[in-house]
């Protein structure tokens, strides 16, 4: 298939999500790409986690802005999917990634991938945390114009966020073509999230929110990404509009895709990136179709 399949927080229906676990499985079962999401810990480290907070995915609690990479570690982030992990995939103080240590792990499968990193906004470092990334990525090769990353050039890097102003500062020293905004409905769970961490009240998460996606819109349109990146619902609902960005060029990468009513819908409609939780599977069955 044209089709590129891209692990979701790794295959993140096998083992808990954004683990070495996770990504480990995404590499073995031939996925094209892995997705991670980024933050940075208190001694600035870029490190691979979801939520603002470490409530949902581990046994403690409290923001990852307010950790040490070496207290993360030693925290048990297995939890969310508690599935027995094989030896080769790590112990459980091994499972929680920087972004450098993931690199790690491409460089010791050497195997060609797409790397998409999703970085995670409002972050109470602000641009520290591209910073950060632009760090772990030159430090792994990485060319800014092509996205090639790697000691033989063999991942390939793209870099998104929901927040516009992420993606406008990446863009000044950042190939475009290698930006994704990501757009999503905004729905109660995700202000939840965003209520948790105490930085804002619900009504200013609402609207936060309610302005990302707008001004996302409006920075696919003005040409600042050369990647679109909406939910599976979002585009079912906004159809006309993904048809339009899809005809001027640009590439869509549509999540979290784990249905294959949604995936063909999707490859039908001209879409050749899928993010999936359940990558391997979810290519075999559009296969068989």
């Amino acid at each position: 298939m044209d089709t590129l399949f891209y692990a979701h927080r790794g295959s993140s229906h096998k083992f808990s999500e954004n683990t070495r676990a996770a990504y480990l499985q995404a590499i073995d079962e031939g996925a094209d790409g892995i997705e991670c999401d980024v933050h940075l810990t208190q001694d600035g480290i870029v490190v691979c986690h979801h939520d603002p907070t470490v409530d949902r995915t581990s046994d403690s609690t409290g923001l990852v802005s307010g950790f040490t990479l070496s207290q993360m570690k030693a925290m048990d982030f297995t939890g969310v999917i508690p599935n027995l992990i094989p030896a080769g995939y790590g112990q459980e103080n091994e499972q929680l990634l920087s972004l450098a240590e993931l690199f790690e792990i491409l460089e010791e499968r050497g195997q060609p991938i797409g790397l998409a990193i999703e970085i995670k906004h409002p972050s109470p470092f602000g641009h520290l945390l591209e910073d950060g990334v632009l760090k772990v990525l030159a430090d792994n090769h990485f060319d800014r114009s092509t996205g090639t990353a790697g000691s033989k050039n063999q991942i390939a890097v793209t870099l998104m966020s929901f927040e516009p102003e992420s993606l406008r500062y990446l863009s000044r020293t950042v190939n475009k073509e290698l930006l994704c905004q990501l757009i999503t409905e905004v729905d109660a769970s995700w202000v939840d999230e965003l209520v948790s961490t105490g930085q804002m009240g619900r009504a200013a998460v609402y609207e936060v929110l309610y302005r990302s996606v707008a001004e996302g819109i409006e920075f696919i349109d003005q040409g600042g990404a050369g990647i679109i990146g909406p939910g599976v619902a979002w585009t079912r609902a906004n159809e006309k509009i993904v048809r339009e960005w899809l005809g001027r060029g640009l590439t869509a990468r549509i999540w979290t895709v784990d249905r294959p009513a949604d995936a063909q819908y999707l490859v039908n409609l001209g879409v050749n990136q899928l993010t999936s939780n359940r990558p391997a599977e979810l290519r075999r069955e559009l296969e068989q179709n």
